[in-house]
């Protein structure tokens, strides 16, 4: 089995050599590193020249969005899985494509998806074992804990009309449309940097938007009872707990044990 460790950057400065470093790192060595440069000016890819790494390839030329860098880098994959990192995002350890290679030996899924660390939290932020249709609702893993088969970007990719959830668009799509096979496997996966692009104030508001949108196209009715669930539940409060540095760590130790996770 070949990984494909898909890094989309724009001048990230010393962020890109941290995620890459992080996915020499590997012990599993069966993998390749696909950097997708949207023409970057700020000279963050002059590390590679020392690396001489056989396993990374650059693709550099301008895109349009994410989501567009994202799908050029697929076209250019030669891997049976893909993962997408964001620059400064770090696999959680050395083992983790080793771990994930052995676990898929057995299981085959489409989608294979681990747990995540925040950067700025020390504490596991668990996935559940199983995705219901309100789970998917609520959101999906993230796409930096996620390995996908080749298959599910070769009839599409990203849909770029979206400009913030296109990734959630798309596991939507493979779960609803392409019947994609989902597992769990209890180990944590990456290390989120956070803040990034579709964490900004402008960003959250298009996102709302679009996860109405998507949610519509995929559960119909079924989405407007989990609108009313969402508010009785106070979802609100619950995402400002789950981000707080305070109370972040005593919240996902709660749903760590409402999914039957430890930490």
């Amino acid at each position: 089995m070949r990984f494909s460790i898909i890094i989309v950057t724009l001048n990230a400065g010393s962020k890109l050599e941290e995620t890459v470093k992080s996915a020499l790192s590997q012990t599993y060595r069966d993998y390749e590193i696909l950097i997708k440069d949207g023409a970057s000016s700020d000279g963050s890819l002059d590390f590679l020249k020392e690396l001489n790494a056989p396993n990374i390839r650059v693709v550099s030329r301008k895109d349009t969005s994410i989501y567009d860098a994202m799908n050029q880098a697929v076209s250019e994959c030669l891997g049976d899985y893909y993962i997408f990192m964001n620059t400064g995002d770090l696999f959680a350890s050395n083992k983790v494509l080793a771990a994930v290679a052995k676990y898929q030996a057995g299981h085959s899924s489409d989608i294979v998806y681990g747990d995540m660390r925040r950067s700025d939290q020390d504490v596991i932020i668990p996935y559940p074992d199983r995705l219901t249709d309100f789970g998917l609702y609520r959101n999906v893993p993230c796409h930096q804990v996620c390995f996908y088969n080749k298959r599910l970007f070769g009839q599409r990719g990203y849909d770029i009309s979206f400009k913030v959830r296109s990734d959630y668009e798309h596991f939507l799509w493979s779960v609803y449309k392409c019947k994609a096979k989902t597992s769990h496997i209890a180990l944590p996966i990456c290390i989120y940097e956070g803040g990034g692009y579709s964490e900004t104030k402008e960003n959250l508001k298009v996102s709302a938007r679009e996860h109405k949108l998507i949610v519509r196209k995929y559960q119909g009715s079924k989405s407007v009872i989990y609108d009313a669930i969402m508010i009785i539940t106070l979802q609100p409060l619950r995402k400002l707990m789950a981000e707080s540095p305070v109370f972040g760590r005593l919240y996902q130790g709660i749903k760590g044990i409402i999914y039957g996770k430890k930490d």
